[in-house]
């Protein structure tokens, strides 16, 4: 599994642990060895400058997720790996470490736990998980919380 980070946003960010967690999810959830992930931390004008662009948004949000292959997902052991063996691109997550900071102020967790709230989600949402609907949303904070959950209990250890 191929994952790049790229810390432009200015603030100090554990990039081991964003990584980390993104690794596990993406180990959790099945997806190929061989797909391709890109995390991207950006500053709060560049993210409100996203937002609006490609999701209509005003100001700026904490986390965009941008999908590219839908074939990236393993949904079973039996599953072979893409013809010719070529590695599939998930996706780029897009973070926002100020947005999350103020976040996580407000749900009394530190702003680290809130980027790895947030990365996890990200993967979710690379996968085709949303929270639109109130069943959708019951189902992927869910797996979020188990996922986050797993991750920190192979932290602890």
């Amino acid at each position: 599994m191929s994952i790049e980070i790229a810390n432009e946003s200015g603030v100090d960010v554990d990039t081991d642990a964003v990584l980390a967690v993104a690794r596990h999810a993406l180990d959790e959830m099945g997806v190929n060895p061989l797909a391709e992930l890109s995390v991207l931390l950006v500053d709060i004008d560049y993210m409100t400058e996203l937002n609006h662009r490609w999701m209509g948004g005003d100001g700026p949000t904490d986390v965009l997720a941008f999908p590219m292959d839908e074939g990236s997902v393993d949904h079973g052991p039996g599953e072979s790996v893409p013809a010719g063996g070529e590695p599939a691109l998930l996706g780029d997550i897009v973070l926002c470490p100020e947005v999350a900071a103020k976040q996580a102020a407000t749900a009394g967790h530190s702003p680290a736990d809130e980027l790895h709230l947030l990365t996890v989600h990200g993967v979710l949402h690379l996968l085709g998980y949303d929270h639109a609907e109130p069943e959708e949303e019951r189902e992927m904070f869910g797996l979020q919380a188990r996922l986050l959950a797993s991750w920190r209990s192979t932290r602890s250890r």
